[in-house]
């Protein structure tokens, strides 16, 4: 919980509303990063939101989703996510700055639906849980379709927190746990098992796979939307009240 105070502090001193102000501190920027050399942008962002509601959203998200999985696991495998997402908003938002830490948030809310269908044998009330998680990530999802928010920072940070789950945040067995417990006589009980080696190979995988990618297309200065034509309603959604031409 301290960690997650002290996280949500940091943030708060570096709050600003002028996007000049946001680009000067580092902001996320495509130009930058791609011809800049500013790579470091694609962390510093995540540290600047762009007005007081922006701020008091992540921070309230921070302490509500966070403090769970931090009792579980520790606060420096948490850590990990808050870097994921910038790689595909720098493809897909080329035109204006990105700040926030939305896209980690959304990494903790994709490893909470891992870690759910991982242990699915102990929670007593499965079905209730799995609704109520994925009801939270849908409408998180799709208040976030409105113009001016970058969602696909909120998506490559879901998807990289729910692979991450199966790499570092690994459960052994309640058998293996209790083993100390158990007379010298009963049989050993591996500390993982089978299926969570394997999903974390694909995982892995998956990751560097996509990682690579993403950095190879990004400092190449392609545009995803050119090999993905209906990528940006995942962004914005064109209605009568606003239009996403920018």
């Amino acid at each position: 919980m301290s960690s997650l105070i002290i996280a949500s502090c940091v943030i708060l001193c570096c709050s600003f509303s002028s996007s000049f102000r946001l680009e000067k501190l580092g902001a996320l920027k495509w130009d930058k990063v791609v011809h800049g050399n500013q790579t470091w942008r694609l962390i510093t962002c995540i540290w600047l939101h762009a007005g007081v509601i922006h701020l008091l959203a992540n921070m309230l998200s921070l302490i509500f989703i966070g403090i769970r999985l931090e009792q579980q696991f520790g606060f420096s495998t948490l850590s990990v996510p808050f870097c994921s997402g910038s790689v595909l908003s720098s493809l897909f938002i080329q035109r204006s700055i990105s700040v926030g830490a939305s896209g980690a948030l959304f990494g903790l809310l994709g490893a909470m639906l891992s870690e759910l269908l991982t242990n699915w044998t102990i929670y007593t009330n499965k079905a209730a849980a799995l609704i109520t998680l994925t009801v939270i990530i849908v409408i998180n999802l799709a208040v976030r379709i409105l113009p001016h928010i970058d969602n696909f920072a909120h998506i490559g940070g879901f998807l990289t927190g729910f692979l991450l789950r199966f790499v570092l945040l690994l459960r052994p067995q309640f058998g293996w746990v209790g083993r100390k417990h158990l007379p010298a006589s009963a049989p050993v009980t591996s500390k993982h098992k089978a299926y969570q080696y394997l999903f974390l190979v694909i995982a892995m995988v998956l990751l560097i796979v996509g990682f690579t990618v993403g950095l190879v297309m990004l400092f190449r200065g392609e545009n995803g939307h050119d090999h993905c034509s209906w990528c940006h309603y995942l962004s914005c959604v064109p209605t009568s009240k606003w239009h996403c031409g920018n």
